[in-house]
């Protein structure tokens, strides 16, 4: 998506995105999983995108050869790294993002801020994933997951 105007938006270097992965990777061992060449792949260009990646972008980006991946190693690779909080789904833009909220992988909400215009999305935190566990608790409901979306227009896009 593009809109015409410069933005800002930080994207992680590499030695962050080499410090990031290391630290996934020892979670992974600590919590007896393993962070295969195919996981390790996915979030690593999660990383490097610095916004949300449609799958079948991560597909195409996949081979560092030009070689495009097999849709079933990416979308298990995707689906792992929710499962262990390390990437989030954002649904309404059918788009991944690497977690920025929880680097320790202590459950949380997701909160995200999703630019309409340029498509940007940042993850923030917010009580009220808080505030909505408690209630769906009270009503006898166990959460696996929380993901706030609220759309509009960033800072950059707003000022344009």
């Amino acid at each position: 998506m593009s809109c015409g105007h410069d933005h800002d938006h930080d994207t992680l270097d590499a030695a962050a995105i080499d410090r990031t992965l290391g630290a996934a990777e020892a979670r992974c061992t600590a919590e007896g999983e393993r962070m295969t060449a195919p996981r390790r792949r996915v979030l690593e260009l999660l990383l490097a995108a610095g916004e949300p990646v449609k799958a079948y972008d991560l597909i195409a980006r996949y081979g560092t050869d030009g070689q495009a991946a097999k849709p079933p190693t990416v979308y298990r690779a995707l689906e792992f790294l929710e499962r262990k909080g390390m990437a989030h789904r954002i649904a309404s833009i059918s788009a991944y993002v690497a977690c920025a909220g929880s680097s320790d992988g202590a459950d949380h909400a997701a909160a995200f801020l999703i630019c309409d215009c340029c498509g940007a999305a940042q993850e923030v935190t917010t009580p009220v994933g808080q505030t909505f566990a408690l209630a769906a608790d009270a009503a006898g409901y166990a959460i696996d997951r929380i993901t706030i979306e609220g759309h509009g227009r960033c800072s950059d896009c707003r000022t344009a």
